[in-house]
């Protein structure tokens, strides 16, 4: 039960991330690059619509691997959600508290999950039982 809500939790995770990349091609095409040129120019676009695309998609397959009940999942999605704190943190300390609020809440929520009891049973398996 707890794998499929963490599961859930990596698929909306990476939905997000994936439409913010197309969001963020949109707004380029629609008004050009803004911004100083140290971040706004090609090159640094492209980095960051392939980042947000690799970590969107990554983290599809974590919502596979959780939904499966792969043992490999955590230390990836762990790995993930500390991601996210670092994203999540700075915003809650910046204009826009309510999103870092929320990303910093679903991150730490997904952590405690991850390692509870119930989950490592579900991830080992019979292997638990040792």
């Amino acid at each position: 039960m707890l794998t499929r809500v963490l599961a859930m939790v990596a698929g909306l995770e990476g939905l997000t991330l994936l439409v913010y990349a197309v969001v963020d091609i949109v707004v380029v095409i629609r008004a050009g690059l803004t911004g100083p040129e140290e971040v706004s120019n090609p090159v640094a676009f492209g980095m960051q619509v392939v980042i947000f695309v690799a970590l969107g998609a990554g983290l599809q397959v974590l919502a596979r691997g959780w939904w499966s009940c792969r043992r490999w999942v955590r230390g990836p999605f762990i790995l993930a959600q500390l991601l996210g704190l670092v994203v999540g943190v700075p915003l809650l300390q910046s204009t826009a508290p309510l999103v870092g609020g929320v990303i910093v809440a679903i991150t730490f929520v997904s952590l405690v999950v991850c390692l509870l009891p119930p989950v490592t049973r579900a991830l080992l398996g019979d292997q638990a039982a040792m």
